[in-house]
């Protein structure tokens, strides 16, 4: 990867640890709405309703609006716990709200911008929503790393779709699609995206997805300094 030049990452599961950060998020709001639940109880499930949903609002089938109602609505479905739907509403907005209050990143991801930063020109693809994803950054002090920040709410579809990745590379202003790496925690949408629209990748495999050899895999993030 010895002409690479550009470095996009992806934000949430990559560099900001959104596992952690959402659960005490949730923590918090758990106890102002006095909802009778313990948070593990809550998150066992809660976490693949939302994976599920994000999957189909990643695809397009469903609005950001059902997303942000129905993963909770679902949740305290399964919990047999009734909330009133303007009261899920509130729930949701807070959860967005006060998610970027809380800023965890993933081990070692300051150390690993602070090498890259030196060698490469860093950017962010991130298909989180523009308000939330920017208070994130700016809120973990990861915004002096990046010279572009990608969202999908901003270009209008999500990665892995190709235009997300052409719209990186126009604003990021390389020369060559060879020359630009994604490094990010999910397969189809960082890894595939990225190999199908001509950029190189390397998989952060955080979520223990199946192997592959598409990619360089990777299991933690201090592993590129060994590798760029």
């Amino acid at each position: 990867m010895n002409n690479i030049k550009h470095i996009f990452f992806d934000l949430d599961h990559t560099l900001w640890h959104f596992e952690k950060n959402s659960s005490l998020t949730f923590g918090f709001l758990l106890n102002k709405y006095n909802i009778n639940v313990g948070l593990q109880s809550f998150l066992k499930i809660y976490m693949p309703i939302n994976f599920s949903l994000w999957n189909l609002y990643r695809d397009d089938k469903i609005t950001k609006e059902y997303l942000r109602h129905n993963r909770l609505k679902s949740t305290f479905e399964k919990l047999n716990i009734y909330i009133k739907p303007s009261v899920i509403d509130n729930i949701s907005d807070d959860y967005v709200k006060h998610l970027p209050d809380n800023n965890f990143l993933l081990k070692d991801a300051i150390t690993v911008l602070d090498y890259l930063f030196k060698k490469y020109t860093l950017h962010i693809i991130t298909n989180g929503f523009t308000e939330v994803q920017n208070t994130k950054i700016i809120n973990s002090n990861l915004k002096k790393y990046f010279t572009c920040i990608i969202d999908s709410e901003t270009v209008g579809v999500k990665k892995p779709h190709s235009k997300i990745f052409q719209y990186a590379y126009d604003v990021s202003k390389a020369t060559n699609k060879n020359q630009c790496l994604m490094i990010g925690d999910n397969y189809e949408a960082d890894v595939m995206g990225a190999i199908n629209n001509g950029f190189k990748a390397i998989h952060l495999n955080s979520n223990n997805e199946n192997l592959h050899k598409d990619s360089i895999i990777i299991n933690d993030l201090i592993s590129l300094k060994e590798i760029l």
